[in-house]
């Protein structure tokens, strides 16, 4: 049965679309052993019956936000607690970041199979600048928490570091003291400008191919602290030869939302885990992908997750860091939560242009799971904004 829908295109026109049945993936599931480690980066569903400003303060539904973890593990995919995708350090405070990551680490060890890393980081500071000495304070107090419940870490960028420190050697010193500390490897995590234009300059260096040299200096230095390294620069070149330079033991993960099939299918001399904000609203075909690969069926893998590229390059386009809106306005969709609410009011930071073609794309991949559903929702946004036909 078809259902059809117009939404807004560029100059006031509208375009109609012929809603598609959702693709049959034929996924992974819980606890099956997948040949990349797969880590997404899990947003969370706002409470809006909770009366708080939203620019200041963030209300978390802790069960619509459990549940969405708990689909993701029965994918075989892990998640990436806490991380940008949950907008830690754009709403998300560092003490709803505590509750969020205690409550997903106890869900996670009820169900055997089930992996979380959680971002650590420096958020809890303000982004200026400051002695390294509190940088380091800050940097280690989140890493005791984390793995005093048991957990991974991800070892996030710090915007009071990029503010404070003054040169390569600073950073240098920064991440010594914190890897010191690490009970167990870590993954770094490097969020390139596009994401966060607070971390430009990170590594003490402008340019990213100097940067990135810098990056592997302190992975070098200290190897046996570090799991991997998740890079976000959407260059999909500095990442391959990124990954050819790491230390034997150590893991590339990508973050780039723009050419992961590539990077995760690999050249024959290397490949890249994944660590993604686009795994999110994508897990279904993401989970069939990998799975696919496990079964070296790359003819498949490719041909579940190319098509996903241009969602995903609509969905993190420029101004990049807005790119959580569509990750929830896809969840909204699909029916995963029951509102198009998000942690500090950025279901507002796209236009209802940039979500007609997020929709569309979406329904391209046949990543709208319910049709009915996601058509009666944009209808009720497109009214909402003024331009339903």
């Amino acid at each position: 049965m078809k259902h059809d829908l117009k939404v807004p295109v560029a100059n006031g026109a509208m375009q109609s679309i012929v809603l598609n049945a959702p693709a049959q993936f034929k996924t992974a599931t819980l606890g099956m052993v997948l040949p990349r480690k797969a880590l997404s980066a899990a947003h969370v569903v706002c409470d809006p019956h909770i009366d708080v400003v939203p620019f200041a303060h963030s209300a978390i539904d802790m069960d619509a936000t459990q549940r969405y973890r708990e689909y993701l593990w029965s994918l075989g995919l892990g998640v990436a607690e806490a991380m940008d995708t949950a907008q830690r350090g754009m709403g998300l405070s560092w003490g709803d970041a505590q509750e969020l990551i205690a409550e997903t680490l106890h869900r996670a060890r009820g169900l055997p199979g089930a992996e979380v890393y959680s971002g650590v980081g420096t958020d809890h500071l303000p982004a200026e600048e400051m002695p390294l000495s509190r940088v380091v304070e800050a940097y280690q107090s989140q890493l005791e928490f984390v793995e005093t419940r048991g957990g991974r870490v991800i070892l996030m960028a710090s915007r009071a570091l990029s503010a404070s420190a003054k040169s390569y050697e600073d950073y240098s010193f920064v991440y010594r003291e914190v890897l010191s500390a690490a009970r167990q490897p870590v993954i770094l995590h490097w969020l390139g400008p596009m994401f966060d234009p607070a971390l430009t300059g990170y590594w003490g260096e402008h340019d990213l191919e100097r940067a990135m040299s810098r990056c592997l200096d302190v992975i070098h230095e200290h190897a046996d602290k570090v799991e991997g390294i998740k890079i976000s620069l959407l260059d999909k070149t500095l990442e391959i030869e990124m990954r050819r330079r790491l230390p034997a033991g150590v893991s590339m993960f990508t973050g780039d939302d723009f050419n992961y099939p590539e990077l995760i299918a690999g050249d024959g001399a290397s490949h890249s885990d994944a660590l993604l904000g686009i795994f999110d609203p994508i897990a279904p075909a993401a989970s069939a992908a990998l799975r696919a690969l496990g079964d070296q069926d790359t003819q498949t893998f490719r041909a579940t997750l190319d098509p996903t590229v241009a969602l995903a390059r609509e969905i993190f386009r420029a101004p990049t860091q807005y790119y959580k809106t569509g990750v929830v306005f896809l969840a909204w969709l699909n029916g995963h939560q029951e509102h198009f609410t998000m942690v500090g009011g950025h279901q507002g930071a796209r236009s209802i242009l940039h979500l007609s073609r997020v929709f569309a794309l979406a329904n391209d991949c046949g990543l709208l799971s319910h049709p009915e559903m996601a058509r009666e929702r944009m209808r009720i946004l497109l009214e909402l904004h003024g331009v339903w036909q």
